[in-house]
Parts: C-alpha cells; sequence; structure tokens
C-alpha cells in the first residue's frame, strides 16, 4: 500500500512553533521528493516546501522562508515540517506528498497525498 500519514497539527497562539510529522509507507521509500503543501478554506493548494531524499535539497515558498523548516529521516522514511513564528495567515490544513518528478513546487506533479493534518494560528 503507497501511504503517506501526517500527524502534528494543532490549534495555537500566533508567535508559537509546531513540528508536523510524515510517515510514509515501505512503497514511498524511494520517492525522489518529499513535499508539504496546505490549504486554506476556499483556496487551492499551496506550496510550502519540499526536500530532495538523496540530496537533501530544500526549497521553500516565499511566505515561509525563514521561518519553517522541512526535513527528511530516510532510515525512518519519516519527513517533517518545523513550523516557527506562526502567523494567523498560516492556518490550513497541511499535507504531505511525495513524487518522482522535480516539478516540486507544482501540486498536480505529486502521485501520493497523506489525508492532512489542520493547523489553526490565533492572533
Amino acid at each position: 500500500q503507497v501511504q503517506l500519514v501526517e500527524s502534528g497539527g494543532r490549534s495555537v497562539q500566533a508567535g508559537d512553533s509546531l513540528t508536523l510529522s510524515c510517515v510514509g509507507s515501505e512503497r514511498t521509500r524511494d520517492l525522489y521528493v518529499t513535499g508539504w503543501f496546505r490549504q486554506a478554506p476556499g483556496k487551492e493548494h499551496e506550496f510550502v516546501a519540499a526536500i530532495y531524499r538523496k540530496t537533501q535539497t530544500k526549497y521553500y515558498a516565499n511566505s515561509v522562508a525563514g521561518r519553517f523548516t522541512i526535513s527528511r529521516d530516510n532510515a525512518k522514511n519519516t519527513a517533517y515540517l518545523q513550523l516557527n513564528s506562526l502567523k494567523p495567515e498560516d492556518t490550513a490544513v497541511y499535507y504531505c506528498a511525495a513524487t518522482d518528478s522535480s516539478d516540486h513546487g507544482r501540486a498536480g506533479a505529486y502521485d501520493v497525498w497523506g489525508q492532512g493534518t489542520q493547523v489553526t494560528v490565533s492572533s
């Protein structure tokens, strides 16, 4: 079974920090890129960050650069997203996804998606 499972989302105050986790099934282990996206109510999926499995190269959306950090533990087949200095506009459902495509910023390039975890930031 090809599966990603996110966890760690919750309600926090502005300025707080949070860590999201994404555990992959065995069949996702060799996928090239793991990405995080978010979707606010009424909006499309927005790229947040991506990491390449072999090189550990990281990419971030301008809106989160300097505040969020993506990482990956290949041995555990788990990706993480550290969210710092959270703002109300960061409120969304956060999804992890995986792909063999290098088009890491585009949601349509991802083949496998998790079910999402809700992050709510109050002012």
